[in-house]
């Protein structure tokens, strides 16, 4: 493996992790616009099969005949080296979010709010085409029960019950297969984003366990389901997830007290303007991720009236989902 490419490969995972962090930035979209996107995707759905027949296999005495066929189609030269770039840059990050939320909760919220709303411009082109009373229907009820539960009690913020720490990961890591929908943001409308960072942080091997296995989980139960309902439902899917992102911004309503909204405060000015920053670094991405799409796009003709569609590198050709 070339160490040019590792590093690359490397530096794409930085920025993916860097940006899972990070409430309303997907990491998805990142993926998407680096070029390695369907690569992980895949080699996710094939690592968590050949988990699943290793257990069921082993313990039927049935060998590891199918578990060998899917770890051996996992693209490891792509995934090893971004890994290992997501992980570091999810140390480095978590270190840097943590105190500034802790210190500055309204302006935390105030800025994770903007991104969001710019973020919801993602799901929203992806239905494509003019939305339809359905969409809009399923949309509605999204909002509903994004507001819903997100006005919940939040669990205890100090000691998150485990099987609550696997259950959140387990839907947040979905998030990763849709471009547009943040994980951390899942974890944030829960009240699992404060404790997941300080046990990154503190390097509480009993919670991150939890959490990496309701993540594996996760994957093999939902990722497979996910992405039938992408190919086969995509514009109900899609509505549904514009709706609950649109429902869940109650979580990100900067005057808080327990979890309960109260009127905005004095600070409102400078609150709109943090907003407004979110929602412009995201446009600012979702501008990037757009120029790239279409130069891809004539790349790929290009590419097909010369008899040859793949990208020059081998990778992902970035592509409007």
């Amino acid at each position: 493996m070339p160490v040019a490419r590792m590093l690359v490969d490397a530096g794409r995972g930085a920025l993916i992790g860097t940006v899972e962090i990070i409430p309303g930035v997907s990491g998805g979209t990142v993926a998407l616009i680096v070029g390695v996107y369907e690569t992980l995707i895949d080699s996710a759905g094939h690592l968590a099969r050949g988990t699943a027949y290793t257990v069921a296999d082993v313990a039927r005495g049935r060998g590891l005949a199918r578990a060998r066929r899917e770890y051996g189609a996992v693209r490891w030269s792509v995934v090893l080296p971004v890994g290992v770039g997501m992980i570091t840059a999810v140390l480095v990050a978590s270190a840097v979010l943590a105190p500034l939320i802790e210190a500055e909760p309204v302006a935390s919220r105030a800025l994770f709010a903007g991104l969001i709303l710019a973020s919801l411009v993602v799901p929203i082109r992806m239905v494509g085409g003019r939305w339809r009373a359905r969409e809009y229907g399923v949309a509605a009820l999204g909002v509903v029960v994004g507001f819903a539960l997100t006005s919940l009690p939040q669990v205890d913020p100090l000691e998150p019950p485990l099987p609550v720490v696997a259950l959140a990961a387990a839907f947040a890591v979905c998030a990763l297969v849709v471009p547009g929908v943040s994980g951390s943001f899942i974890l944030l409308a829960v009240g699992m984003y404060a404790p997941t960072l300080a046990a990154v942080n503190e390097r509480d091997l009993v919670y991150l366990g939890v959490f990496i296995l309701g993540a594996m989980l996760g994957l093999g139960l939902f990722v497979s389901v996910l992405q039938w309902l992408l190919t086969h439902r995509r514009r109900i899917m899609l509505a549904t997830m514009t709706g609950l992102m649109i429902g869940s911004l109650r979580a990100l309503w900067p005057w808080q007290d327990g979890g309960n909204v109260e009127a905005p405060g004095p600070d409102l000015v400078p609150v709109l303007m943090l907003v407004a920053l979110g929602a412009g670094a995201v446009g600012g991405v979702l501008l990037i991720e757009s120029a790239i799409l279409r130069r891809a796009g004539r790349r790929l003709a290009a590419g097909a009236a010369g008899g040859s569609p793949t990208a020059p590198d081998g990778r992902d050709t970035p592509r409007e989902d």
